[in-house]
């Protein structure tokens, strides 16, 4: 478990509601993906569980030292009041659900008391991955929750879980990360960054560091700095679209490209967002262009060049009027 940064009043908020006694025994936990509510929803499960057993954490917040005995247990996966479901990793990659058979797996500990303390915790991450079967399984848990149990549901489109799982639950929602803690997170996660890396990370994550560690190793300064280049000088000469076709292009780029497809639709829709009136009716008009032209070239295997070449063209055209 690494350091969590930000999401500091959501951690005050069900510290102070658990030491209160005033702990509800379902949350939702929503946001956008890759913003840290998983990384939060287990540095919570642990926090708690720490603090009901002891030692107590004289720490505010939801530090728990290295050397905590719970940690230790819960590190290991061996703490028997705690319990974790995401999909399975198979040998032909991850799942795409959580199975009805997970959350059946929980009946032992629904049905046994708390061996270390009298709080139990489960973690679901994420609850949109729950089959149909395991959700309905689910609720029959959440309409009649144990003692001392808590269920934390990390959720990136709570639309789509069942009604009846999100009337049974409170909604703790999480806003993106601001740019000095996606600063921070990037930093503490690969101290080898340079500067300028971390400044298009923090650009390319807006405000998710699991979207910014994507594109960690793929020198994204330089895109970022050619986008910019074209956004704000248009590309005359063809210059800079011409050199990102040719680097791009490569085989040994395919990482790059791959992001160049991702990145250049999303510069063009972050820039949008400070724009106005006629200006704000190009971006939009050549960001649903460039998202076309992305999304589709790989699955219809479109030379990489011309690609990159038509791509870098939106970009420019957000260029002010000569």
């Amino acid at each position: 478990m690494t350091t969590l940064l930000g999401h500091d009043a959501q951690a005050r908020l069900l510290t102070q509601a658990a030491r209160g006694g005033r702990m509800h025994h379902g949350w939702i936990l929503a946001g956008p993906r890759g913003i840290g509510k998983g990384s939060f929803a287990r540095a919570l499960a642990l926090r708690l569980l720490a603090d009901a057993a002891g030692p107590p954490v004289e720490e505010d917040g939801l530090f728990v030292p290295e050397n905590h005995p719970i940690r230790r247990l819960i590190e290991a996966a061996a703490h028997p009041d705690y319990a974790e479901l995401a999909p399975l990793e198979k040998e032909t990659g991850t799942a795409r659900n959580i199975s009805v058979d997970q959350v059946r797996g929980l009946q032992r500990l629904i049905q046994s008391a708390p061996s270390l303390s009298s709080r139990r915790v489960v973690v679901i991450d994420a609850a949109d991955d729950l089959e149909r079967g395991a959700a309905n399984a689910l609720l029959k848990t959440l309409e009649e929750p144990p003692a001392d149990m808590l269920f934390l549901l990390v959720s990136h489109a709570p639309g789509r879980l069942l009604p009846t799982i999100r009337s049974r639950c409170r909604t703790l929602r999480f806003d993106p990360l601001d740019a000095a803690s996606m600063r921070a997170v990037l930093k503490a996660t690969d101290d080898g960054l340079s500067p300028q890396e971390i400044d298009a990370l923090v650009r390319a994550g807006d405000g998710s560091p699991g979207q910014a560690l994507r594109y960690a190793g793929l020198n994204l300064s330089d895109i970022e700095q050619a986008l910019a280049s074209l956004a704000a000088q248009g590309d005359p000469g063809n210059h800079v679209r011409l050199a990102l076709a040719k680097a791009l292009s490569l085989k040994s780029a395919k990482p790059r490209y791959e992001a160049f497809l991702e990145r250049a639709p999303a510069y063009i829709a972050q820039s949008a967002r400070s724009r106005q009136g006629r200006a704000l009716g190009v971006a939009l008009d050549h960001w649903e262009k460039a998202r076309h032209l992305a999304g589709g070239a790989v699955i219809l295997s479109l030379d990489p060049a011309a690609v990159v070449f038509e791509l870098a063209g939106h970009v420019a055209a957000l260029a002010p009027p000569g």
